[in-house]
């Protein structure tokens, strides 16, 4: 009788989801938000915020790269609600229909603190901003200890000087390795002119022996340990090693760079549109996005966070809220398409296994 007395009970449970049987609204389910961003890039306290002024419980994933990212979305591994992936990656779920526009009349704050140059430099990966808010941006530039180099950092050319031997790290990943010898040709990152990529991979394979290692988050640990002379970084990753050793300094090179753009975007079967929209609008409330970036280090493209920012170091720092001068005119990344796609990974994978 005990047993069957729990069967029943638990049935009931199942079929009216009633306060007695612990659910949490009218459905018997709390109200929930899927998210999945990069690691690591969201400060753990926003979420406890979000999910004490609202209710609705944050259930997050983070992925490493783009690349790992976009076939578990495709595949419909796990139904996510909100992504945060990059430019050209979100061109790319655009054009492959994985994604849903926006209603921006959910997005209130959106609108009023996401600044417009960022929104127009959105356009060359969102063509009439439908899809994406801008989170975080920035630009890949190399980190460099000034007791070890003494001379000016002010091209890609630095990183074949022979001198430095074993001190360089340079970035795991075929875009950002083949976009430095791209822009010392004088061509564009997005270049899909096979003899021209072949060169920039000879390059690469000719730099190969003064490398230390082909780095990703260790980069960081690395160039705070001294444990190398340069290395190509992402402007946020910069600011951090900066404050941790202040032998470093960070240059962008005068060949150009990335101008890249991360963006909050929903799926196109995002099951909880709702709380997809309240938890992007939220990133983009100033004491949010501020708490973002004291947490993240990277540029924010929130208007009023250097308002708001408290630490005087960042607020005055030229590489958390540099010149338009720095980003004017820069490349984004754009999707080549999934051949092209291909073939830049083959050829980099190429440099690494030769």
């Amino acid at each position: 009788m005990k047993f069957k007395f729990l069967a029943l009970l638990m049935l009931s449970c199942l079929m009216f989801g009633v306060a007695g049987c612990g659910s949490t609204g009218d459905s018997g389910k709390k109200e929930q938000v899927y998210v999945y961003s990069w690691g690591d890039y969201l400060d753990p306290e926003v979420l406890k915020i979000f999910e004490q002024e609202t209710g609705i419980h944050v259930v997050l994933d983070e992925f490493d790269t783009n690349e790992s990212m976009y076939p578990r979305v495709a595949e419909g591994a796990v139904h996510y609600d909100v992504i945060c992936p990059s430019d050209y990656m979100i061109q790319k779920m655009i054009g492959n229909n994985l994604l849903q526009p926006l209603d921006f009349n959910k997005l209130p704050d959106a609108k009023k603190y996401i600044g417009e140059e960022f929104f127009k430099q959105a356009e060359t990966f969102d063509p009439g901003n439908k899809y994406a808010v801008p989170y975080c941006w920035g630009t890949v530039g190399i980190i460099y200890d000034k007791t070890k180099v003494t001379e000016p950092v002010d091209s890609w050319n630095i990183l074949w000087d022979e001198k430095y031997k074993g001190q360089i790290l340079m970035q795991d990943s075929a875009r950002d390795a083949l976009m430095i010898p791209l822009k010392l040709m004088g061509k564009s990152m997005n270049e899909t002119d096979k003899d021209v990529l072949a060169q920039a991979q000879e390059m690469l394979k000719k730099q190969k022996p003064l490398v230390q290692a082909y780095v990703v988050d260790e980069v960081k640990e690395k160039l705070i340990g001294s444990e190398a002379a340069m290395g190509v970084v992402f402007s946020g990753e910069a600011l951090i090693i900066l404050q941790e050793n202040p032998n470093m300094a960070f240059a962008v090179p005068k060949e150009g760079t990335n101008f890249w753009i991360d963006g909050w975007v929903i799926t196109k079967d995002s099951q909880n549109v709702d709380a997809a929209h309240k938890f992007i609008n939220f990133m983009c409330r100033p004491d949010i996005a501020v708490k973002n970036f004291d947490y993240l280090g990277y540029s924010t493209p929130n208007i009023a966070v250097k308002d708001l920012e408290e630490n005087e170091e960042y607020k005055n720092s030229p590489i958390a809220f540099p010149s338009p001068d720095v980003y004017k005119d820069q490349e984004t990344y754009k999707y080549l398409g999934n051949q092209m796609d291909e073939y830049y990974n083959n050829l980099w994978m190429q440099v690494k296994v030769d």
